[in-house]
């Protein structure tokens, strides 16, 4: 069963109100209609006519004259409130109390009404009493629906209208702060609010933007992107702290504004077999650590660039997406690995008749030096010259007396190792 209430000039809030008293979900249908389901009600009130009464009693309460129907239906209970004054009940088979009433309260077309009207059809009787197969080949779908609707037959679920829930809040500081452990303090409890709205709404976070209005009158604005979905205050604050840390506000804070966007939560499925891996949110606290050692330009993931350019990647904050059709079986036998070196290192290099012949350069505390025994090359190549960034260079691979393999190269600044072979 389902009770409708109708108000004349009603406002919604007043409506909702109103109907919250019964039920958790209710479809506003216009702004003075509203309907929700009942029959979780009859242990507490009764049947029917003691549930519209008790709805009666406290729209009354809340000073509303509206009009109230109960029917087995939600599209039956519309059409009642809005055709029937005062408290309306309508049984299990609501053909007989709809009947008398006139077609213009359906949603007619004109060109339907009109059709109606030269067939002599003027009530809801008088259409119920037409034979369904007949009006669907007439007039297809929409005579059939119209069919039930006179009889009182379509059943519909409630359109709930789920209101959407935001996640941030924004806190004006009564003194300006100036340092960051007050300020972590303000964004721990902000934090511990909205991820547990995150939680009991079903939802998690990857995408986190911080405004923090300054005693200048400008404003810091930072924006955190997570490679997973989180929603560990925890964690989060910690990410927050080392990103203040490495990008801190030019004056003082006075207002705090942290706006978290919703994302259904990561699901894993854990194998039996399989070693155990770090929990996401601890091993985003530690590549942001490493991140704010080394910078964030020197940690990440490579991605591979659409281009000719020598070391043809770029490091991003998260996994890049693998097309399967790039991927191939990898060749069977032993293979020579290369380690780039980053950046390349600057190196001396001896020339004679064209041929590289000695070799100087600093890898941390350690020389490489040595006599280039055997050499093959040069490899030249360049592009991007119509762009700002042109590039050209030629490269060596060069075997030293140690034993070491090394590729070189040279372009206009000069001599560099680009790195070893194993």
């Amino acid at each position: 069963m389902f009770a409708c209430i109708h108000l004349p000039g009603g406002a919604a809030k007043r409506l909702r109100e109103c109907a919250s008293a019964f039920a958790p979900e209710a479809e506003l249908t216009a702004p003075n209609t509203i309907l929700f389901d009942v029959s979780r009600l009859y242990l507490l009130y009764g049947g029917p006519d003691q549930i519209a009464q008790a709805v009666a009693k406290h729209a009354q309460a809340l000073g509303l004259q509206a009009n109230i129907a109960i029917a087995p239906n939600t599209e039956t209970a519309l059409i009642a409130v809005r055709n029937f004054p005062g408290v309306t009940v309508i049984p299990e088979d609501a053909a007989d109390a709809l009947s008398r009433l006139y077609i213009e309260n359906l949603p007619l077309t004109a060109e339907l009404w009109e059709t109606l009207e030269s067939w002599g059809i003027r009530t809801f009787h008088d259409l119920a009493g037409l034979p369904e197969t007949g009006l669907a080949e007439r007039f297809g779908s929409e005579g059939v629906y119209l069919h039930r609707l006179a009889r009182g037959a379509v059943d519909r679920p409630l359109r709930v209208q789920i209101p959407e829930v935001t996640f941030e809040e924004q806190v004006d500081l009564e003194h300006p702060v100036s340092l960051l452990e007050p300020l972590l303090f303000i964004l721990s409890r902000i934090l511990n609010d909205q991820c547990e709205k995150l939680q009991s709404s079903g939802f998690s976070t990857n995408h986190l933007c911080l405004i923090l209005s300054m005693e200048n009158g400008t404003h810091h604005r930072r924006e955190l992107r997570l490679p997973v979905p989180m929603r560990q205050p925890q964690a989060i604050l910690k990410l927050l702290q080392l990103d203040l840390e490495a990008h801190p506000a030019a004056a003082a804070v006075t207002a705090v504004h942290l706006l978290l966007k919703p994302v259904q939560p990561r699901s894993v499925q854990n194998g039996m077999f399989l070693p155990a891996t770090p929990a996401p949110d601890k091993l985003e606290v530690t590549l942001a650590r490493i991140r704010a050692l080394v910078g964030e330009l020197n940690a990440g993931v490579p991605e591979l660039l659409n281009t000719h350019r020598p070391q043809p990647f770029q490091l991003v904050a998260r996994q890049p997406a693998t097309n399967p059709r790039q991927l191939w079986d990898p060749p069977s036998g032993l293979q020579l690995a290369f380690r780039y070196f980053q950046p390349p290192l600057i190196a001396q290099v001896e020339v004679a008749n064209g041929f590289p012949l000695r070799l100087i350069a600093h890898l941390a505390s350690e020389v490489i030096r040595g006599s280039i025994l055997t050499c093959a090359g040069p490899w030249r190549s360049s592009g991007d010259w119509w762009t700002e960034n042109p590039w050209s260079r030629e490269e060596w691979d060069v075997s030293l007396n140690d034993g070491a393999l090394y590729r070189i190269y040279r372009d206009p600044t000069g001599w560099y190792i680009e790195g070893t072979y194993d």
